[in-house]
């Protein structure tokens, strides 16, 4: 991986106009989509040499809230403050999936293997499977966060008081419950499925080894640590929330009893990492900044390099492209910007 050089790795920034909301790449890594707070969807070729004009759809009337990949792999999935949840198509076609009730869609998730997605409304998640709707919940509180476990055997929910794992299969079936006070606004699966990450409205972090149902606790963050994620070996959990890139080791007997590895961006000033994206196959992680910077931390190697400068408005959204050659960042203020880090003769 090459991050960094002469002119630095080919980039590209686009103005969307609108907070970005979130970003995915298709299955095979050709196209990039956002979604953004005006309820539009942009798609555009995911190589920053490219010099396509984005191609938009008004997903929503109002904003969307939340947006991934869909389980075809070739389409995307957003919910929005109308209650819709819609599929878009790589023919920027928008199909509406269903309808909540009352409120709106402000979570999403799907899984590729078993042909599912979930939608948060309120305190109720709904499952679509290929044998039909299901109706999870009223849970604790409204959920703030769902994850399918990497096999999609279960699907996990983040709320007051903890969280709740159904079963994608048997959704009738009485969940489990995972108790820790206060209020858990993101969720997570280890890669190897033995731990469930929670980051909290008290600035800490929380995670439970799913065999024992032993939980640990890792507080001194900042602020609430809005992203999570796990490095693709489940060895590193690392999140946002603070100026370091923290990372809580997970190999062998895990982080009980043991300090974080600490990366430290280089620059004067400390800037707060709002959001923070794993590799698909290597020990990287994404790193975004209050200013808008973005920078790779390498875990094995124990650095971080920047990859762009500051903007001036926070990272809202960061992915890799499944391959995990090129990345996208986008921003409050509606920059996306897109970046390829092949080797280059």
């Amino acid at each position: 991986m090459q991050a960094n050089g002469a002119k630095g790795p080919p980039r590209r920034s686009v103005e969307l106009g609108a907070f970005v909301v979130g970003i995915a790449h298709d299955a095979a890594g050709g196209v990039v989509a956002a979604a953004t707070g005006a309820g539009k969807v942009v798609l555009l070729p995911a190589d920053p040499l490219a010099q396509d004009a984005p191609r938009e759809v008004e997903a929503h009337r109002g904003a969307s809230l939340a947006f991934c990949r869909g389980p075809s792999g070739a389409d995307f999935l957003s919910g929005g403050d109308d209650g819709r949840l819609v599929r878009i198509g790589a023919d920027l076609q928008a199909t509406e999936l269903l309808k909540a009730r009352r409120g709106w869609i402000d979570g999403v998730a799907a899984h590729a293997g078993r042909s599912m997605i979930a939608a948060v409304a309120g305190k109720t998640v709904h499952l679509v499977t290929p044998a039909g709707l299901h109706e999870l919940g009223p849970h604790p509180s409204s959920v703030a966060d769902l994850c399918f476990s990497p096999d999609g055997s279960r699907l996990a929910v983040a709320h007051y008081g903890g969280t709740t794992i159904h079963l994608t299969q048997k959704p009738a079936e009485k969940p489990r419950s995972l108790a820790w006070k206060g209020s858990h606004i993101a969720i997570r699966y280890s890669p190897n499925s033995k731990f469930l990450a929670t980051s909290t409205q008290e600035n800490a972090l929380h995670v439970w080894r799913l065999a024992s149902g032993a939980d640990m606790q890792m507080q001194g963050y900042a602020t609430k640590a809005k992203s999570l994620a796990w490095t693709h070996d489940g060895n590193w959990l690392v999140s946002g929330g603070v100026e370091l890139c923290v990372c809580w080791g997970f190999a062998g007997k895990g982080p009980e009893g043991q300090p974080p590895l600490e990366l430290r961006p280089p620059g004067d000033e400390p800037v707060l990492i709002t959001r923070v994206a794993a590799h698909p196959a290597a020990p990287f992680v994404l790193l975004g900044f209050a200013d808008g910077q973005v920078h790779v931390a390498d875990i094995a190697k124990k650095r971080v390099t920047p990859l762009d400068g500051p903007t001036g408005s926070p990272v809202s959204a960061l992915e890799w492209s499944p391959d995990g050659w090129r990345l996208a960042a986008g921003t409050e203020a509606g920059t996306l910007r897109l970046f390829d880090l092949r080797p280059r003769g």
